[in-house]
């Protein structure tokens, strides 16, 4: 059966944030699961994005939360981030993420259709799915500069790695949609099956060559198991 007739992808508002605690605690739990970090965010944060008509909501045929996305803005309006992409377990592997991207994805290019849509991962899947809309891989001097962007990254566990590097690079990789100059879904869709493999290598790469200043500090300490560093417990050295 196709995603669409599994799931109402709704954009969300006022009677929608009830299911705001149920959100928040879900994407937490996905990124400490993934060992990876996210902006926290507050029940009222994404309660408000829900009264601003800037996020969707996914529920399945029986009424049950099933996924949920919002928009963020940078540099007054320049840049639009599509954040806090979650679906519930009970629901994932299925094509929601995909059909949710899309929903959140077309609701920017409607609300704000003049700015750039970018986004950080450190995933392939999330990769995939952004290729299909059109998002190409940039550098990071191609994101907004914008501080409070930056400033949420202060909860990730790579905020370390990406202050060392300056803000140029660190483990995500970015995407970038600019309707003034891009190539087309399909273009750009062909564009990452073809470069899956490296694009995979690469990410293994970044892994390993970004936390070895990092590992080496650890060995350098007294080994004691109990002073284990927040990328010691996560990445199991």
């Amino acid at each position: 059966m196709e995603t669409q007739h599994q799931f109402q992808i709704l954009i969300a508002n006022e009677s929608h944030t009830s299911f705001a605690n149920i959100i928040c605690d879900e994407m937490a739990a996905s990124a400490k699961a993934r060992g990876t970090g996210i902006a926290k965010r507050s029940p009222d944060y994404v309660q408000q994005k829900m009264r601003e008509g800037k996020a969707v909501i996914a529920f399945n045929q029986d009424g049950i939360w099933a996924g949920f996305c919002y928009i963020e803005t940078w540099s007054h309006g320049e840049y639009v981030a599509n954040s806090g992409l979650i679906v519930a377990p009970a629901f994932r592997k299925g094509g929601l993420a995909k059909a949710i991207k899309k929903k959140i994805f077309e609701l920017s290019r409607q609300k704000y259709p003049d700015a750039k849509i970018f986004g950080l991962t450190t995933g392939l899947a999330v990769m995939k799915i952004n290729s299909e809309l059109g998002y190409e891989p940039v550098t990071y001097s191609e994101l907004t500069q914008d501080e409070a962007f930056w400033a949420g990254c202060k909860s990730c566990v790579n905020y370390e790695i990406l202050m060392s590097k300056e803000r140029k690079n660190c483990m995500c990789t970015a995407m970038l949609y600019d309707p003034k100059d891009h190539y087309e879904p399909q273009e750009t869709k062909e564009f990452f099956e073809q470069k899956k493999s490296v694009l995979e290598r690469l990410l293994r790469i970044k892994q390993w060559k970004f936390l070895q200043p990092f590992l080496k500090k650890e060995k350098e300490g007294n080994g004691n198991p109990k002073n284990k560093s927040l990328f010691q417990q996560i990445f199991n050295f």
